[in-house]
């Protein structure tokens, strides 16, 4: 029976997961050549895979949003499934929460969905990385010997599957697919390199030339997912089958049929790039399995297939763009970002806020998460969050039990953060998410900390005046130096974020910690505007509360003033009191008469006791404050994937 009968046979409709990947996407344009009710899914719109296609057959979702892939299947309803899906296999990939929740967690909600439903036959994309060290042409009862955090949840992928199979017979099979090739790989893997190098007559750079692969064409995996659809049988179901050539190929191999392809007049030279962990000597199928129960063979050969993917290599018009689509090129991790983002009635801002910090990081090409803290908001804060979260995994929302104030929120944030860096945003817009491309091109110069200098606010005179007037006065008393006009908006690198976390503060300043921890810092000027929607939840109360909460954590100067004004007024009552017993022995007629004097004397003493009294008392109620330990903050509810779920967990320093 030709390809074309089988595709012909499957039951349909046909949903490929994973549809703008490398086997996805050939999986995708194999099916639709024959029928048309096959549904690929991306995660983008711009998949390059999958350009040409009709718009009807792609489907753009988040696979990971539970909410989004519930309504895939009801709004598909297929009998097929073909699972693509796959983070982990390529050495950049190296997110370990990532490779879980892709790989397993996607694979445990797909299971127990799709048991609900008519499904005729679900096939799964998983690896021989399941076999680890154990790589010598295994069969499918092998002991597994993981070598690396993407083979451990490919394993565990299969034991869920083979579970469901055996134990709730459902219709399911793992593939453990070898080293494929073809048209449409991620330019970044082997045969892609070899193949670009060898047409400009040289060699890529090569591991050691004993380490092995099995290589096996894409057609021929295309082949193995439509044969397991129709022929996997019931006693079968939730087995795994070695999808392989069976055929050991080392690195000098490669170099060799190189060599011989394209003329190449020079020797390689090997060992010019590292080996990775899970590089092994022995690595090859044995597909008997798949022979037998399948009815399935691998048919093209290695020189075959490279001669194949040379000829769509030359083919292609833009050489440089397909090698530029390389997921590697892709965002750039190494600068990822969390923004947190505190909010206190900022319902409507929310949207925009979120809006505008993707539309920033989509410009900067870095990979990026956003954490909204809702700080007790008495609006409808939590629920438009919930609705972000819903379409956007990258999004998550903490909400706490009560108002706990802007730093707490911040802190709250920055201990889940996941990213290289954070940047600390207040809810209102007043701090624009746009300069966030200026703080990361000084982190990539080399600052930790990069914070928004505000050259000018949109405010009333007398609050511009008062905002200045405090960071002189903070300079005056503090043995710190903060920057002058930098709120909390700012970019802190994770090593510095890791350092914040450690002060045991319950009254906290963060822009005083900030400076506190030293590294590299600098500043970047911003015209701060006014509050976007509403009024503004400070006061002139609040702003000096917040001044003496900078004043008394980084200053000892008031208690410095308060003892150097005794020792000053002590002296001057001895000389004043030397001078009385003087003038009354002298001058006994010009001694002053009645009580005004003490009246005088006392009152001036009595005020100087009472503000030393305040003074004093501001201090021991930090102290009395510090010495409670009670939470910074109590989380209330975690919002992520369009769900709200009990999360209450407070903070809590010893």
């Amino acid at each position: 029976m030709t390809i074309a009968h089988k595709i012909k046979n499957l039951q349909g409709p046909i949903l490929v997961l994973g549809g703008s990947g490398f086997i996805g996407a050939n999986l995708v344009r194999a099916l639709l050549a024959h029928r048309d009710d096959v549904y690929g899914t991306t995660s983008t719109f711009d998949a390059w895979r999958l350009e040409d296609l009709p718009e009807r057959n792609k489907v753009v979702v988040d696979l990971l949003v539970d909410a989004d892939l519930e309504s895939l299947f009801a709004e598909i309803a297929p009998r097929t499934v073909f699972n693509c899906v796959s983070y982990g296999g390529y050495s950049f990939e190296t997110d370990f929460q990532l490779i879980y929740r892709t790989n397993f967690n996607l694979t445990t909600r797909l299971l127990h969905l799709m048991e609900r439903l008519s499904i005729s036959c679900y096939v799964h994309s998983g690896s021989s990385s399941e076999y680890g060290d154990n790589s010598s042409g295994p069969e499918e009862s092998a002991p597994f010997e993981p070598n690396s955090d993407y083979a451990v949840s490919k394993v565990s992928s299969a034991a869920l599957i083979n579970y469901f199979g055996r134990k709730k017979r459902f219709p399911c099979a793992n593939l453990r697919l070898y080293s494929v090739y073809g048209p449409q790989e991620d330019s970044s893997r082997l045969i892609p390199t070899v193949i670009r190098h060898g047409v400009a007559g040289d060699y890529p750079d090569f591991v050691h030339p004993d380490i092995s692969r099995d290589f096996i064409y894409i057609d021929d995996v295309v082949e193995a997912f439509v044969a397991t659809a129709l022929n996997l049988r019931e006693e079968d179901y939730g087995a795994s089958f070695n999808i392989g050539s069976g055929c050991k190929t080392t690195i000098a191999d490669i170099a060799a049929t190189a060599k011989d392809l394209f003329g190449i007049d020079h020797e390689p030279q090997f060992s010019s790039m590292p080996d990775r962990i899970w590089d092994v000597s022995d690595w090859f199928a044995n597909p008997d399995k798949a022979a037998r129960r399948l009815d399935w063979r691998p048919r093209t050969g290695l020189r075959e297939g490279l001669g194949k993917m040379v000829g769509w290599y030359r083919s292609l018009p833009d050489p440089e763009k397909y090698h530029l689509s390389s997921k590697q090129f892709s965002l750039d991790t190494t600068h990822s970002v969390t923004a947190v983002i505190a909010c206190y009635k900022d319902n409507q801002a929310i949207p925009i806020m979120y809006q505008r910090l993707k539309d920033t990081f989509a410009k900067l090409k870095i990979d990026y998460e956003i954490i909204f803290v809702n700080d007790n908001s008495p609006d409808d804060s939590e629920e438009v969050i919930r609705a972000i979260t819903r379409r956007d995994k990258r999004v998550t929302g903490i909400s706490h039990s009560r108002n706990f104030g802007s730093q707490a929120a911040f802190r709250s944030g920055m201990e889940i953060a996941s990213k290289n860096a954070c940047v600390l945003l207040d809810g209102d817009l007043q701090d624009p998410p746009e300069l966030i491309e200026q703080f990361v091109a000084k982190w990539r110069e080399g600052y930790d900390v990069v914070y928004g200098c505000r050259v000018k606010r949109e405010a009333t005179l007398f609050m511009r005046v008062a905002y200045k007037l405090f960071y002189r006065v903070f300079d005056a008393f503090s043995y710190l130096t903060i920057p002058h006009d930098a709120g909390d908006f700012s970019l802190i690198d994770k090593k510095v974020v890791q350092c914040l976390l450690q002060f045991p503060e319950r009254d906290l300043f963060l822009r005083g910690i900030r400076a506190f921890v030293g590294f590299r810092q600098t500043g970047v000027d911003y015209v701060r505007p006014e509050r976007m929607f509403g009024v503004t939840t400070n006061s002139l109360f609040k702003n000096i509360g917040w001044a003496k909460k900078g004043i008394l954590s980084f200053s000892n100067t008031p208690l410095n003033i308060l003892s150097f004004a005794g020792t000053i007024l002590f002296i001057i009552s001895i000389m004043l009191g030397l001078g009385q017993i003087a003038s009354r022995l002298l001058f006994p007629g010009l001694a002053p008469k009645g009580v005004t004097t003490m009246l005088l004397l006392i009152l001036f003493f009595g005020s100087i006791n009472l503000f030393a009294v305040g003074i004093i008392g501001e201090y021991i109620a930090k102290i009395f404050e510090e010495v409670k330990q009670r939470p910074l903050f109590i989380r209330k509810n975690l919002v992520r994937d369009g769900e709200v779920r009990n999360f209450s967990v407070g903070r809590r320093q010893n």
